[in-house]
């Protein structure tokens, strides 16, 4: 199962030749990260998942996105979990083209201690929700 996440495109987004800015994708990713970890499980009523980082992005730009009325869509799913990180696999995209292919590498940490931690049994059963 893929997490799909709207995103309008803003035309703070477009740079000086009409596409969207290569570093707004990493905020279209954040956005569907924050929605797919943080905001739908707190509207489930459940829990959100906090305390924890990126240690890693990937991006590949595949075709140029411009402004326009209808959102793009980010799908995200899970391509690994280990006890302390999972990796993120995500694709920016439209009902024909893919845009952007990326991923994440996520990290549960303690930020009282300053360490990385493991993933709690909840946080491992939501990921797998979205397993590939």
């Amino acid at each position: 199962m893929r997490h799909v996440f709207s995103r309008q495109i803003r035309f703070a987004d477009i740079d000086q030749l009409g596409h969207v800015n290569n570093v707004r994708f990493f905020d279209y990713l954040e956005d569907a990260r924050l929605a797919m970890l943080y905001l739908d499980p707190i509207r489930a009523g459940g829990q959100p998942h906090r305390g924890l980082v990126v240690a890693r992005h990937e991006i590949d730009y595949r075709r140029a996105l411009t402004f326009r009325p209808e959102p793009v869509r980010v799908e995200t799913w899970v391509t690994a979990i280990t006890p302390v990180r999972f990796t993120l696999a995500y694709e920016i995209r439209d009902e024909d083209v893919v845009f952007v292919e990326a991923m994440s590498v996520m990290v549960a940490y303690d930020a009282a201690a300053g360490t990385p931690r493991r993933l709690t049994g909840d946080e491992r059963a939501y990921l797998e929700k979205f397993t590939a």
